[in-house]
């Protein structure tokens, strides 16, 4: 019997020692913690490469949606994932009379609910190799998985890979990909 209290000693030193590091391992995104206390928004206006996409997204007036209550999943593109687009189509698409255009393709990256990495790659697995993902702008994505990542295929054929999973957020949880997707 009294080994029982060392036992229970050990037990409790153990768990609070998970705890401690479980409260410590955050992830980060373009240099800055990303709260799972936090919303889309409010986490990703710390991001150093997400700031492309925040102006989109602010642009495009879909920041009260965005800190909504959700949950949404967001696959949100780098810095360079818009810099990879032509010459021109960034700062065209920020203008206000390309509003709707620019909410069309933002939306695209949102779906409904939340999708973490193990759900999306169970739905792939279930789907015999690929799965479909309906976005908020009505569109479809294509998820499958190679080599241990999990890429995206938009409705132009035009492909991103996730670089960064399971982000949580208090409304969801963001996916980083390193590509614009596309709808039709």
């Amino acid at each position: 019997m009294q080994r029982f209290p060392q036992l229970a000693s050990i037990a409790l030193a153990t768990v609070l020692s998970v705890a401690s590091v479980t409260a410590f391992a955050q992830v980060t995104v373009g240099g800055a913690p990303m709260l799972p206390t936090k919303d889309i928004i409010d986490n990703a206006v710390n991001s150093k490469d997400h700031t492309t996409l925040v102006a989109a997204v602010k642009a495009a007036g879909l920041v009260d949606t965005l800190k909504g209550p959700g949950p949404f999943t967001v696959f949100a593109p780098t810095n360079a994932a818009f810099a990879a687009l032509p010459a021109g189509t960034v700062d065209t698409l920020l203008k206000p009379e390309n509003k709707a255009m620019l909410s069309g393709i933002l939306t695209y990256h949102v779906v409904a609910g939340k999708v973490d990495a193990k759900s999306l790659v169970k739905m792939v697995e279930d789907g015999k190799g690929s799965a479909s993902l309906k976005t908020v702008a009505g569109g479809t994505l294509t998820a499958k998985s190679s080599g241990g990542k999990v890429m995206l295929t938009d409705e132009k054929g035009g492909t991103a890979t996730v670089t960064i999973a399971d982000v949580m957020q208090s409304n969801g949880v963001i996916h980083v990909v390193d590509k614009v997707l596309l709808p039709k």
